[in-house]
């Protein structure tokens, strides 16, 4: 079956946990948002690692208290809870290729000339509020929420690269993306070392990883003092909301920048090496690549934007939350925060605009992708609890319906079905070849790239309420899905 999108590891032996620096004075306790259930402790699972542009949350009536020189709380909180304007240019994913050095991060930039130009970044110290009484939201929020942030340094034989991550428990689990862990699936097995918002250096060992989420589970060995994030719900977002973006863009450790969300339920395409390449393992809800697939991309590195995947990659689909908050290389695995110093996404990847090389992959345009918070928190118990995350198979071939001859005189817009897979779910629901759906959960689907990251968006086994048209007439329908292998 086809649901395809558009736009453009094995465990890790973790090494005993090495402080680099002790630990100074943090800021305060973060404010009291609503909180999810700690993550189960499990045992390791062996780790195997993300979006074009297509075209809610409401904010909290009370922004968080400015922090004073109190210290922090070191307490068990647990953490809860239709084609784009033609971009011509990669997905510049937040892990950014470097190394890094003592306690310091190594940074390479490509300059104008093409060159190499390599500095070593020291991490800033933790967030100080000089004057309270001026003190804004984002003051605020980057001062309760900066803990629950590290920077993830990623090295195999041949390769590095860093990116972030959010803190999920006290004792070290940490949510971040598949292509930081896995250099972009370059490797399983990875040399994970991590570094705490006031510069503690550890070793880390994979968790989990869910490829086709690009989320991860890492854990830190022995801690017991990190401060988790708490998480929003992410289905009550709204176009607007403040959302404030914290990590490690270009190895710079503690970075905050701000926008606001600039659309939900985007759904783009990524070009992934850490995503399933067996033809069986997507099917049947994904079809042909589209034109506009975008790739990750990493500084320094000449990649084709438009290219399509090749032997060693596939491409996943993605729902995400669009953001106009600076998001560079480094940012992947970082936490997307509103004006409660909530999680509501995870960075994930970029738009650039610009040609196929790596110098058009200059940073941030203002278009920046995270993952819903509700969907990271679910892969991530799932991952903690079971060592692997189950999603959704609806068990049809779809197609856009500009892209199917028999729909040529439609005026619908959706994903049409082109065949289902007999006994599978869209079967069972009695949906048929030459049905355009055009909802899933209230949620407008426009082709074939937001029914497939809708529906992998949900858990195998979960139930969804199909909008389609059927010889000119809409009706709904409730579906069980599958799950995918």
């Amino acid at each position: 079956m086809t649901d395809t999108p558009e736009i453009p590891a094995t465990p890790v032996n973790s090494t005993p946990p090495t402080p680099v620096n002790p630990a100074p004075p943090a800021p305060p306790a973060p404010p009291a948002p609503r909180a999810l259930s700690e993550a189960p402790h499990s045992s390791p699972a062996p780790a195997p690692a993300v979006a074009q542009p297509v075209p809610h949350y409401e904010s909290s009536a009370t922004p968080p208290t400015p922090p004073t020189n109190s210290a922090p709380a070191k307490d068990g909180s647990s953490f809860r809870r239709n084609r784009p304007v033609l971009l011509v240019a990669a997905l510049a994913v937040g892990a950014l290729v470097g190394g890094a050095a003592g306690g310091g991060i190594v940074l390479a930039l490509t300059d104008g000339n093409g060159g190499s130009s390599v500095g070593a970044v020291t991490s800033p110290a933790n967030i100080t509020v000089n004057n309270p009484d001026d003190a804004t939201t984002v003051t605020a929020v980057a001062a309760t929420a900066s803990p629950s942030v590290v920077t993830i340094s990623a090295t195999s034989s041949d390769a590095g690269g860093t990116g972030s991550g959010v803190v999920l428990s006290p004792d070290g689990y940490v949510l971040t993306n598949t292509h930081v862990v896995t250099l972009d699936g370059a490797t399983g097995d990875a040399a994970i070392k991590v570094q705490t918002n006031d510069g503690r250096l550890y070793s880390a060992a994979i968790v989990g990883t869910d490829p086709i989420s690009d989320l991860a589970v890492i854990k830190i060995e022995g801690v017991t003092d990190l401060q988790p994030a708490k998480f929003a719900d992410s289905s009550k977002l709204n176009v607007g909301d403040t959302a404030i973006a914290i990590g490690a863009p270009l190895g710079l450790s503690g970075t905050v920048t701000d926008g606001i969300v600039s659309a939900i339920n985007r759904s783009i395409t990524i070009a992934s090496s850490a995503a399933p390449t067996d033809p069986e393992a997507t099917a049947p809800d994904s079809s042909a690549p589209d034109d506009n697939l975008f790739e990750f991309g990493f500084p320094g590195q000449e990649q084709d934007s438009q290219a399509a995947p090749t032997a060693s990659s596939s491409t996943i689909s993605l729902a995400v939350i669009q953001t106009d908050a600076a998001i560079n290389p480094g940012n992947s695995g970082g936490a997307l925060l509103n004006a409660d110093g909530e999680v509501i996404g995870i960075n994930v990847a970029i738009a650039s605009a610009g040609g196929t090389s790596a110098a058009s992959q200059s940073g941030s345009i203002g278009v920046g992708f995270a993952i819903p918070a509700n969907l990271a928190e679910r892969v991530a118990k799932e991952i903690i609890d079971n060592g692997a995350a189950t999603h959704g198979l609806l068990g049809a071939s779809i197609s856009d319906v500009t892209e199917d001859a028999a729909q040529a005189d439609s005026d619908t817009v959706g994903a049409s079905i082109q065949e289902t897979t007999p006994g599978g779910a869209a079967a069972a629901a009695g949906l048929v070849s030459g049905d355009v759906i055009t909802g899933i959960n209230g949620i407008p689907v426009t082709g074939k790239t937001d029914l497939t990251a809708q529906v992998r968006a949900l858990a195998g086994g979960a139930k969804a309420t199909i909008t389609y048209v059927r010889n000119g007439e809409s009706s709904t329908v409730d579906v069980t899905l599958g799950t995918l292998s």
